[in-house]
């Protein structure tokens, strides 16, 4: 499987209506650090850690070439090329034909406009029809509202939920796992084959 998709991967545009996704590069490296540095996108993802420029530098080398594993895309505006955030296919397993999403738009300002439905839609299109997965799962706390609504509206289904997963700010939070099946992305998205 690896070599036929990150030979087709490596050969497509990926493009929405008004954005684009495609891999990192080292002329990005202001754009992406200023993103990882937004505290609501911070939260929204869970994530607690700060990195410095030399750390976001190595992992935007490493994410700029297409891995086995995983596959790291910058979501930009298509009318202006601002970074807007992230969309990024990772624990690619080949032999169970699954892996796991992530999303993450950077600034209010990016937000509730549909450019993070836009890169899901796009990311889950390359996922079943050029890397042939058959589930895509991901992972959402309970307080974040919005995106759990836009994964239900783009057909993810509720699976599970981890109690307290995520201690953060002094008190514990738990996550939903949801995932979406080649046919459920199929016949809701028939327009994307």
């Amino acid at each position: 499987m690896t070599s036929s998709w990150t030979e087709q991967l490596a050969e497509i545009q990926i493009e929405g209506r008004d954005i684009f996704l495609r891999f990192a590069q080292e002329s990005d490296l202001d754009d992406y650090f200023t993103f990882l540095q937004d505290p609501e996108s911070n939260r929204l993802t869970g994530s607690q850690r700060e990195f410095t420029r030399d750390e976001i530098a190595a992992w935007i080398r490493k994410i700029s070439v297409i891995n086995s594993d995983r596959v790291d895309f910058v979501i930009l505006l298509k009318k202006t090329n601002e970074l807007l955030g992230e969309v990024v296919l990772n624990e690619i397993d080949s032999i169970n034909r699954s892996a796991s999403i992530r999303i993450a738009i950077q600034g209010n300002q990016h937000r509730g406009k549909g450019y993070g439905t836009e890169a899901m839609i796009q990311m889950l299109r390359v996922s079943f029809n050029v890397l042939k997965l058959h589930r895509v799962y991901l992972e959402v706390y309970t307080f974040n509202p919005r995106a759990i609504h836009v994964y239900e509206k783009i057909g993810f289904k509720r699976e599970g939920l981890q109690r307290d997963a995520l201690y953060m700010n002094g008190e514990f939070h738990d996550m939903i796992t949801m995932a979406i099946l080649e046919d459920e992305f199929r016949s809701l998205h028939k327009t994307l084959r």
